[in-house]
């Protein structure tokens, strides 16, 4: 086993901006530890350690779950609008006629196909 493992941290800050940060911890090194290392704090005092969300591959983990070589860790942000409201609107918006699976239909085709 080695001494070092290799690790690599993502944020957004916005839609469309993605900061990353390529680091090298100490084996048994933990999420808490990775977010100290490479000063995210510090760079987005938005986020608090308190309330923050982070994954690994995209799968929610603790704060003190130990990080494995070549593992991804990322910061989530909070959403923003209620995936349910916005899609909702986007219908109401839309209207039934062009939204939804059988919005285009073949001329002369039954209802539903």
């Amino acid at each position: 086993m080695r001494d070092l493992m290799k690790i690599s941290l993502v944020y957004s800050p916005a839609p469309r901006r993605v900061r990353e940060w390529a680091m090298e911890l100490a084996a048994g090194s933990t999420v808490a530890q990775a977010l100290s290392a490479c000063a995210v704090l510090e760079e987005f005092p938005e986020l608090q350690i308190a309330s923050l969300t982070a994954g690994i591959w995209g799968q929610k983990t603790r704060l003190t779950h130990m990080l494995r070589d070549l593992d991804r860790v990322e910061i989530y942000r909070g959403l923003r609008v209620d995936p349910k409201v916005a899609r909702r609107e986007r219908f109401d918006s839309q209207g039934v006629k062009t939204a939804g699976l059988f919005a285009k239909s073949r001329a002369g085709a039954k209802a539903g196909y």
